[in-house]
């Protein structure tokens, strides 16, 4: 793996096991921190970084269940990698609903755990790739005057030139000018690519006022 621009959290509460997993992280090439419980973990001030918590589904006070769902609720996104030495399939269905990566019962090969945190690793930079080109193109839809938002919506639900000019009162040319102006600051090189970021931003468009005017 070799990775040092990640971070792999392990919450266990047997010594011997944190200790096991972190030697083997480390020889892996990447950053680890352990805790001894959810609770240390939910104090602490983690690196803004792309990581995988390894979580013992057994621990003292918060169980490891218990803290996927206080992760949730905070909105942290954290993909987790349960182990436990007492998993039954209820146990893991309900880990896997509810978004962890992967579900080992102890003893489990070193490699697997390795793999599973590949995964999640991967999963969690995805996550961070589409996460920040969404705030970039919110950023630039928010930097359209809401004129230029009004012909952006009319735009991509495929009403023409003359059509927007006579729904907004304005004229063809000035309809062009605004037009212009949407392309320009949203960065999009063609229709297509308007409509696909005016999806991607779940941005409500004009088609049932269009399929009503026209």
């Amino acid at each position: 793996m070799n990775d040092t621009d990640a971070i792999v959290f392990v919450v266990d509460d047997d010594p011997s096991i944190r200790e096991a997993i972190e030697s083997l992280v480390k020889l892996s090439g990447l950053r680890v921190e352990t805790f001894g419980n959810a609770q240390e973990f939910l104090r602490s001030k983690r690196a803004d970084l792309p990581g995988c918590i390894v979580l013992d589904v057994e621990l003292p006070g918060l169980s490891g269940l218990d803290l996927q769902r206080e992760l949730a609720v905070h909105g942290i996104k954290l993909p987790i990698v349960f182990i436990t030495g007492y998993g039954d399939i209820p146990m893991s269905v309900r880990a896997m609903k509810a978004g962890a990566t992967e579900f080992l019962t102890k003893p489990f090969r070193d490699q697997d755990l390795l793999d599973a945190i590949q995964q999640a690793l991967e999963r969690d930079r995805a996550e961070r790739q589409h996460s920040s080109e969404i705030a970039g193109l919110r950023k630039r839809f928010d930097a359209l005057t809401s004129r230029e938002r009004e012909v952006m919506s009319l735009v991509v639900a495929g009403w023409l030139n003359k059509q927007i000019g006579f729904e907004l009162k304005i004229s063809e040319i000035t309809v062009k000018i605004h037009r212009g102006r949407v392309m320009n600051k949203m960065g999009a090189q063609s229709l297509a690519e308007l409509v696909r970021m005016t999806e991607r931003l779940e941005i409500p468009t004009m088609k049932d006022q269009n399929t009503k005017t026209r």
